[in-house]
């Protein structure tokens, strides 16, 4: 994403959160915010930094995969954090960054190194359904949500796992004209997946992904408690994937707009009716602050000091 990119996001997110700040009783906003425990919004941080920590482990865990076992730990996690400075692109595709500042760093084509975004998306797509079906189990009217999103998660793990089916599947969407022209990238997609995604390669990142993002929805229900909000950490969870996913789906940079307005609405619809909208703009602003904005904020510094220390500006093949 280049700069005028970038700076046009950040304008756009601004205005998104001015306009959340705004609907309905400011005022309100502003008291429900005086009155915060503001230790729960650096909790939450924390709890991000642990998020980041573990899913380092499963970009370390894909490098091995692929033989890649010779880039000092420090350096490898520098490049991985700088890829967060891309999260603020539809899908979080500009993670790919990290293959970027990997082959200048040590001459590793991006080719190479490619198929672990894919792999790395797939693993947390299934961790974040996986979250929405055990949210939704424990409240009235979750059941059926939980029943279809894990039903996603096993026709996902099937269609990566079984080759045949997923050939299958891409050549039926090949003869559907509305998605005849997407199948080409989808094939390079999966062929890239296929690399990674073994049994054993799949379980182990999608265990650690499931374990890192349900720091974050648990970062949500320390901001909820902060404000006061008496919501169950099964809701939180929910909330926080459905939103998530919400924000991934729009395919909006970083999810900004679609992850927000549904967050508020289902704390709203699904939180004890003393939390009210002010409280749901409050922690749904605190809490993408201690997630998105942190990590592209830490991203950015990853990325300033990987120019300094780590790029060696290799002349390296992309293919």
């Amino acid at each position: 994403m280049n700069t005028r990119r970038f700076l046009a996001v950040m304008f756009a997110a601004t205005l998104l959160y001015a306009a959340i700040a705004l609907w309905g009783d400011a005022r309100a906003l502003r008291a429900t915010l005086s009155a915060y425990a503001w230790w729960t919004f650096a909790a939450a941080l924390a709890l991000s930094l642990g998020n980041y920590a573990l899913r380092f482990l499963k970009w370390d865990f894909y490098l091995a995969r692929l033989g890649i076992r010779d880039v000092p730990r420090g350096e490898s996690f520098c490049i991985y954090l700088a890829g967060f400075a891309m999260s603020v692109t539809p899908a979080k595709a500009g993670e790919v960054l990290k293959s970027a500042l990997l082959a200048s760093a040590r001459g590793i084509p991006v080719a190479r190194t490619a198929p672990i975004v894919v792999a790395d998306r797939l693993t947390d797509l299934i961790s974040l359904i996986a979250m929405v079906a055990v949210g939704g189990a424990v409240f009235p009217g979750g059941r059926i949500v939980a029943v279809l999103a894990s039903a996603l998660v096993a026709g996902l793990m099937t269609f990566v796992l079984v080759r045949p089916l997923g050939d299958w599947l891409l050549g039926r969407l090949e003869g559907i004209a509305a998605t005849q022209r997407f199948v080409p990238r989808l094939r390079e997609a999966y062929d890239a997946l296929r690399l990674l995604a073994t049994p054993g390669a799949l379980l182990y990142p999608t265990v650690v992904s499931l374990v890192a993002w349900a720091l974050e929805a648990f970062g949500l229900w320390l901001v909820l408690r902060g404000l006061g909000a008496d919501v169950s950490v099964s809701v939180a969870m929910f909330v926080y994937a459905t939103a998530t996913l919400a924000g991934a789906v729009a395919m909006l940079p970083g999810g900004v707009g679609g992850a927000e307005l549904t967050m508020i609405s289902l704390l709203l619809a699904l939180a004890p009716a003393g939390i009210g909208a002010p409280a749901a703009r409050a922690a749904t602003l605190l809490c993408r602050l201690a997630t998105l904005w942190f990590a592209v904020l830490l991203g950015a510094a990853a990325l300033a000091w990987f120019r300094r220390s780590y790029d060696r500006h290799r002349d390296v093949a992309t293919t």
